[in-house]
């Protein structure tokens, strides 16, 4: 049998999902021990039991100048910040995606300005907000908002567009209006597809959050490894960045989970990863 027609066992994939994550710990691992073995003092490639114990230093033993439990209060305001961006930018996708995608007029107006805006990096436009807004919370929601919103509602407008023309001249048929066309036929359809655009941009979601907590923040995870990166703390830093990665996965596989129970059909045919 051709390989393209082999499909590994359940134990196979395990075993290959984890092949290079293994690999990856063995070379860390022996670098390392090459560098700590010339230098005991290296920071670089701080040992395993380095990390573990920062990281326990900074989940389990209170600051003394704040008394919080860092982690956690990083991670609180991190993941505040995250979901709250990505929330409007889920209403603002669905409120202007929809219209876009099933409105011809609509579609007329926002494409053009939705496309410009797209296509703006929003790094380049934090100072603007910092100087607007303050250096508070606003500014560092609106710069998620600015950086995922527009892709989001891209997908959307792409969803509705993709809804069978069949489906839109039953309901016209039947008498519906447009208002319930929308509520009856196109959010039905296109609420899995508003949850793969939502995965798919906490990836940049991260980056742009932690970009502004680096520059002006009092607490979040970025401002944490930045905070550390002058002393070359890595046994802080590589804990906080697993621990960014572990929170980015959970999120992700929730919401996968969720659209594969609530919206078993989408998935029928393989689905989103």
């Amino acid at each position: 049998m051709r390989l393209i027609y082999r499909q590994p066992q359940r134990t196979g994939k395990l075993i290959l999902g984890a092949l290079l994550f293994v690999v990856l710990i063995i070379v860390y691992l022996i670098g390392s021990h090459i560098r700590l073995s010339e230098n005991p003092s290296d920071k670089f490639l701080p040992s395993l039991q380095q990390i573990a114990s920062s990281f326990y230093m900074m989940a389990a033993v209170a600051d003394v100048r704040s008394g919080d439990y860092l982690l956690w209060s990083d991670t609180l305001a991190s993941i505040f910040r995250l979901l709250t961006g990505i929330g409007i930018s889920a209403m603002i996708a669905v409120g202007l995606g929809v219209p876009a995608g099933f409105v011809p007029h609509a579609r007329a107006l926002l494409a053009p300005f939705v496309a410009v805006i797209s296509l703006i990096p929003p790094i380049t436009i934090l100072p603007i907000l910092f100087i607007v807004f303050g250096l508070g919370e606003v500014s560092k929601v609106i710069l998620i908002v600015i950086g995922t919103a527009p892709v989001m509602i891209r997908a959307l407008a792409q969803a509705v567009a993709e809804i069978p023309q069949e489906q839109i001249t039953k309901a016209i048929t039947l008498g519906a209006s447009t208002w319930q066309m929308i509520l009856r036929v196109v959010l039905p359809q296109i609420m899995p597809r508003l949850i793969t655009a939502i995965r798919l941009g906490l990836a940049p979601a991260w980056i742009f959050l932690i970009s502004a907590e680096a520059i002006s923040a009092t607490s979040g995870l970025g401002y944490r490894i930045f905070l550390v990166r002058r002393f070359t703390a890595m046994d802080v830093i590589l804990p906080y960045v697993i621990w960014i990665t572990l929170i980015a996965f959970i999120i992700d596989r929730l919401l996968y989970l969720y659209s594969k129970r609530r919206y078993g059909w989408a998935h029928a045919e393989g689905g989103a990863l």
